[in-house]
């Protein structure tokens, strides 16, 4: 089982919860199953511009994205990007 971890302002929407034990073979299945996946994904079912996804560390942007595969002990943490000017 997958293990999801959300920042604190997501968990806030997520009804307090920051941790989510799913089954899901790919980040994208894993993010979809959220209480904020619509926080975490557009309309298009794109991962958000400023939404960082790391599965076991590494970043997944420069990998598969949403099709990087989980593996049944995968941490998947979620970390908001900071933009400014």
């Amino acid at each position: 089982m997958a293990i999801v971890l959300l920042p604190g302002t997501l968990a806030a929407e997520a009804g307090g919860e920051k941790r989510f034990e799913l089954h899901a073979a790919t980040v994208g299945e894993a993010l979809r199953q959220l209480p904020v996946a619509n926080l975490l994904l557009d309309e298009a079912g794109q991962l958000r511009r400023l939404v960082n996804v790391f599965v076991d560390g590494i970043d997944v942007r420069g990998g598969r994205l949403l099709d990087e595969p989980l593996g049944e002990e995968s941490e998947v943490r979620i970390v908001g990007a900071i933009a400014g000017g």
